[in-house]
C-alpha cells in the first residue's frame, strides 16, 4: 500500500482533511501551488481540483515517461 506524508505535500489547512475532501480541493491546497497557479491551470487545462490535476492526461504522460527513465537505470 502506498503512503504519503500529507504535511509535506499539502498546505496546513488541508493536511487534516480526509482524502475525498483533498481530491475535491482546489489545486492550491497542494504545498507550493498558489491561487494564481491554480487559475492558470484552470485557464490552460480546465484543472480545478487536485483530482483534475492527477487525472490530467499530460501529467500522466509526463509521469509515465519519467518512470520509464527511472526504470532504465
Amino acid at each position: 500500500m502506498a503512503s504519503i506524508d500529507l504535511d509535506k505535500v499539502l498546505d496546513k489547512a488541508w493536511a487534516e482533511q480526509d482524502l475525498a475532501e483533498i481530491l475535491t480541493a482546489p489545486v492550491s491546497a497542494l504545498k507550493g501551488v498558489s491561487d494564481r497557479d491554480g487559475q492558470l491551470l484552470q485557464e490552460a487545462f480546465g484543472v480545478k481540483t487536485v483530482a483534475d490535476l492527477a487525472n490530467l492526461k499530460y501529467f500522466r504522460w509526463a509521469s509515465a515517461l519519467a518512470a520509464l527513465n527511472t526504470s532504465a537505470r
